[in-house]
């Protein structure tokens, strides 16, 4: 029975030994099936334990049919074993599985938002909220509720029910198992199904700390941390914001401040760049058209959009201009065609010349054509082949 097994029997118990039922190798991973067990499988949201069995280390715990499956790193050839989980993992875990009862329970009670999706990640956890709206307030709302209920070291108790106990208890969320069915409850707080180990006492989960949200479709994504990842994440934002003030030359407390004043400026210097780039391309034009109504030149290692800010350029400053231009940037040779508003020539057929000998993708219109694919063929013949389509 699922309540027989040793990690519902006692979510503290670090360490069991208990008689080897056989061994397998699923996909060439070994495992092993034990008549019981203190290693969580993975389940409900909750990631598996991990530890050692007679020594060796085990890397993965599912259940499968029925049967908890121990992945270990190599056989154990035993009939016995004698296990023992990580701790430290395992405590991790019953803290963030709790913190996210907690933290879903009081996001209903604040804001009248459930939950319909809970994932406990290495560094940060996250609920999906049944709504695509959640304002700062309803953040600080249910996050100082789920911190009440923390500090307020309320009993976590877990009964076994049948179905048909069900309707005694206020459930969170309808249950869809079947069978043996696990309730996890806060009394007077919240009621739920879970399959996974908790605490006895909501002090436990330490603290919990909402560190952001994303919409995900019509869903809101929280992420959020407990217990001893509440310390980790602020030792880590800690040593972010000392380096942050140690390149900027002032006060914690103006770092904001600091930080907007480097971004008007960079914003500023791009504007001015940019404007510098414009010129100096008008000059380039200016110095292409000065050669005459055919203007041809090849370039490498310059971005396609800027030549055909070129072309357009060059072409504006003469009616009867033909602009051919191409480019190598590292396997692609490309190409870029325009034609002033007196000249008669097609680009079109230029630029089918050029994919032709190119064997790549491009395109345009009568006035103006664009393109390019990967071959050996030289910048310079490139450009002979696209003027004498046109009888250049």
């Amino acid at each position: 029975m699922l309540k027989d097994r040793l990690y519902y029997q006692d979510p503290y118990r670090t360490s069991f030994k208990v008689n080897v039922v056989r061994e397998g190798e699923e996909d060439g991973r070994p495992y092993a099936v034990l008549e019981n067990t203190v290693f969580y499988p993975t389940g409900g949201g909750q990631p598996h334990d991990t530890g050692r069995l007679n020594g060796i280390r085990v890397t993965d715990v599912e259940e499968i049919d029925g049967e908890i499956r121990h992945y270990v790193e190599e056989p154990l050839n035993a009939l016995v074993a004698s296990g023992k989980i990580d701790w430290m993992r395992r405590h991790d875990h019953m803290q963030q599985h709790t913190g996210q009862h907690i933290l879903t329970a009081a996001f209903v009670e604040t804001a009248g938002c459930p939950t319909v999706s809970f994932h406990l990640g290495k560094e940060v956890s996250s609920i999906d909220l049944d709504t695509e709206l959640v304002i700062d307030e309803q953040l600080d709302a249910a996050e100082q509720r789920a911190n009440e209920i923390i500090m307020q070291n309320r009993a976590i108790e877990t009964r076994w029910v049948t179905r048909e106990e069900l309707d005694r208890y206020r459930l969170r969320k309808e249950v869809a198992v079947e069978g043996e069915i696990r309730l996890v409850i806060i009394p007077d707080f919240d009621y739920n199904g879970c399959g996974g180990t908790h605490p006895y006492s909501t002090g436990e989960v330490g603290q919990l700390k909402i560190l952001g949200m994303e919409r995900m479709k019509k869903k809101t994504r929280i992420h959020f941390v407990c217990g001893n990842r509440v310390l980790e994440q602020l030792g880590k934002k800690n040593s972010f914001l000392k380096e942050a003030v140690g390149l900027l030359s002032v006060p914690e407390e103006e770092t904001a401040s600091a930080i907007r004043r480097l971004l008007d400026t960079n914003r500023s210097l791009e504007k001015q760049l940019a404007e510098a780039a414009d010129r100096l391309l008008e000059v380039e034009a200016q110095s292409l058209a000065a050669g005459g109504r055919l203007i041809k030149a090849s370039f490498r290692d310059r971005p396609i959009a800027e030549l055909q800010k070129l072309a357009r350029a060059a072409a504006a400053l003469r009616e009867d201009a033909i602009v051919l231009l191409t480019v190598r940037n590292g396997e692609k040779l490309q190409f870029v065609g325009a034609r002033g508003n007196a000249a008669d020539a097609s680009m079109k057929r230029v630029a089918a010349a050029a994919l032709e000998a190119t064997g790549g993708k491009g395109g345009g219109s009568e006035a103006f054509v664009q393109g390019g694919g990967d071959i050996s063929l030289g910048e310079d013949e490139l450009l002979a082949i696209m003027a004498e389509s046109i009888g250049e």
